[in-house]
């Protein structure tokens, strides 16, 4: 009781999903040295609407 379902479009979850796969291809090429990429990466979940690897 309370929870709150919040609707992601399909269009949201492909633009998150590509954003993910460009991160990823970034790291392996450019990898960090420090913790900048995952506070940025943690902050692209929150804005998505928390965990993003579980949107399919």
């Amino acid at each position: 009781m309370g929870q709150v379902i919040q609707f992601v479009s399909k269009s949201e979850r492909e633009r998150i999903r590509l954003i993910q796969e460009a991160r990823a291809i970034y790291d392996s090429i450019f990898p960090s040295t420090d913790s900048a990429g995952s506070a940025q990466q943690k902050a692209i979940g929150s804005a998505a609407g928390g965990d993003v690897g579980n949107l399919a």
